[in-house]
């Protein structure tokens, strides 16, 4: 026997928090879905966006570059290299180190990433006019910059 749909939502159910907790995991979920289904992971299109935003990098300026923690780089890097997307390469100015570069591969795995990575905003934002979507945009960025500044954050992303 179902049960009549609630014509009044729990008090809680119009909390900011909690509407921004359930739409993170539904946006989540979309770009999670998204990514595995080109093969890749998020910490993929961030590597591979960072290399071909800022030119390649050592693995602790791709860190810093990309929020990706530097625990999780050298696996993340060693994901890419084994598929040939990343290429890595001694440093001639300190042999110690590595410089990771794009290659043309990943480059073409960069594009359909963010090609993916659209239809998950798109997805996620359908019932959103343009504007409402730009508004939105506005007010995220100006509260996730007010609670960067307050704890001290970087503007890089976590991981």
């Amino acid at each position: 026997m179902e049960h009549p749909p609630e014509s009044t939502l729990a008090r809680w159910a119009n909390l900011p928090t909690w509407l921004l907790t359930q739409t993170g995991n539904h946006a989540h979920r979309l770009v999670t879905e998204g990514f595995a289904a080109a093969d890749a992971r998020g910490y993929h299109y961030r590597l591979l966006s960072s290399l071909d935003e800022f030119g390649p990098a050592s693995q602790a300026a791709l860190g810093r570059r990309s929020g990706i923690h530097v625990s999780d780089m050298v696996a993340t890097i060693n994901e890419l290299a084994d598929h040939n997307l990343v290429e890595r390469t001694p440093d001639p100015t300190d042999r110690r180190r590595n410089v990771i570069s794009l290659t043309t591969p990943g480059k073409r795995q960069l594009r359909r990433l963010e090609k993916q990575l659209a239809r998950s905003q798109e997805e996620l934002l359908e019932p959103l006019s343009p504007l409402e979507r730009e508004h939105l945009t506005e007010l995220l960025s100006k509260l996730l910059d007010h609670h960067n500044r307050r704890t001290g954050a970087s503007d890089e992303p976590s991981h």
